[in-house]
């Protein structure tokens, strides 16, 4: 019995690391905005490098912005549910991080993002900062490049915007405090990658606003580190030379077309322009001197945490000069084809609701690698009855059976008027029809007679 312990101790024996190994590396960068060691060390780990432990000892490091301590286990791995996952890092007092490994089925918890998104929305709630959070998730997903295959090289939503060196990029300014704010709903389900995260909080903030109900999947893959960050220049300009065609050079590379473009430009109906930021609006309005959340900006509407097409109403009328219309704003109704959608979405709120959630979606899965690749939907919509097919002798209201000449009869007026087996037409357009065919047959039955 001793014997067969020291021989499986020794199939189970595990290496020692190297002095190479054992040593963690630090990269010391200042930020451009102060933040805590604590906090900053939160928000800029690489939270997607993982080891996967089984009977074998495990070394990981991550290529972030603070150091990593190196770690070797041994464990047995246990059944897992479909879903579980665990955080990549977890913090310590002294800012130092371990890494946890743990099998992996989906790159985010279903569960856990339905539980982040009640917390998004408390967020919501007490600090009003629905603008930033929706700024968040497009500039993660705005970096994207249709011509390039390869992930993460292709930009888009992949959480790479957590990590310092595209946080610095100027179209970005500010957005360090988004991560602040949404950092402690990340460290409380590591069971959520942060590309999901910045998608779910950007959805979340519109439909909190009253905009209309995003059509999200979830399911994204996080890039590892700050060298698979896209290089700085992908993002749109407010002020260009030729503000039409840089919007389509920068929409266009992304794969969206005109109607999307202006579609996506009305979410300008929330938020405020901060010139410290972006060096466009005034410091502050009558609209916006008193808040609510920090005070200060230039804001594009009155209610400018409401989501509606009031965007598109103020633009075009131009009355109010307290509100900030940038040179890709005015574009939108100078450009012939874009004016098209801007007139349409300043009339029909409706229309503009409808295109608007479906350019949404769309720019929230630019660029992403899902896991599972299909994806997951959180709130699958209650299945919709088949429509009901055309049945002639449903129509008829004698005791018998209709012939199959009345039948097809009917069937040539019905689809005559547009129905069809998938499209039933209201029960009056029968009535009309067993009216005309009974009169014809009248007529015809006395000609018959002379």
């Amino acid at each position: 019995m001793a014997e067969r312990l020291s021989q499986l101790t020794q199939i189970v024996k595990v290496p020692s690391p190297s002095p190479s190994q054992s040593q963690s590396s630090s990269l010391k960068r200042p930020m451009a905005s102060s933040l805590g060691t604590a906090a900053s060390s939160r928000i800029f780990a690489a939270s997607s490098s993982k080891a996967r432990l089984c009977l074998r000892s495990s070394y990981s490091s991550s290529p972030s912005l603070i150091s990593f301590s190196s770690s070797k286990s041994l464990a047995l791995c246990p059944p897992f549910s479909r879903h579980q996952r665990t955080s990549a890092v977890n913090g310590t007092s002294s800012g130092r991080f371990s890494t946890v490994a743990s099998p992996k089925c989906a790159a985010s918890d279903p569960d856990q993002l339905k539980s982040a998104r009640e917390d998004i929305k408390e967020l919501l709630k007490s600090k009003f900062c629905h603008p930033i959070l929706v700024r968040l998730g497009w500039h993660d997903a705005g970096t994207y490049n249709k011509n390039i295959e390869e992930w993460p090289q292709r930009g888009g939503t992949n959480g790479s915007l957590r990590f310092e060196v595209e946080l610095k990029h100027a179209a970005n300014a500010g957005l360090v405090n988004a991560l602040k704010l949404i950092q402690p709903i990340k460290d409380k389900y590591s069971g959520v990658t942060y590309a999901d995260l910045f998608q779910l909080a950007s959805a979340t903030a519109i439909e909190e606003a009253g905009g209309p109900k995003i059509p999200m999947k979830y399911g994204r893959v996080d890039v590892s580190g700050p060298n698979e960050c896209p290089e700085e220049g992908r993002l749109p300009d407010a002020g260009p030379p030729s503000p039409a065609d840089h919007l389509r050079e920068v929409f266009y590379r992304m794969g969206l077309n005109d109607k999307e473009i202006v579609a996506l430009s009305g979410a300008h109906t929330l938020g405020r322009s901060r010139p410290e930021r972006s060096g466009w609006g005034r410091p502050e309005t009558k609209y916006t001197k008193d808040g609510p959340g920090a005070p200060g900006g230039h804001s594009w509407t009155v209610q400018w945490l409401k989501f509606d097409n009031s965007y598109f109403k103020d633009i075009k009328t131009k009355k109010d000069e307290d509100l900030l219309v940038l040179p890709t704003d005015a574009a939108l109704f100078e450009d012939p084809s874009f004016k098209v959608y801007a007139e349409k979405y300043a009339e029909d709120q409706e229309t503009f609701f409808k295109d608007y959630a479906e350019a949404h979606a769309k720019l929230s899965n630019l660029g992403a690698k899902f896991d599972p690749p299909e994806g997951v939907v959180l709130d699958a919509g209650p299945t919709q009855a088949a429509p009901e097919k055309f049945v002639a002798s449903k129509y008829s209201t004698g005791k018998r059976e209709l012939s199959e000449a009345m039948k097809q009869k009917i069937r040539a007026e019905y689809e005559g008027l547009g129905g069809s087996p998938d499209k039933p037409l209201p029960t009056n357009y029968f009535l009309n029809i067993m009216i005309i065919i009974g009169v014809l047959a009248f007529l015809t039955s006395l000609m018959g007679n002379y």
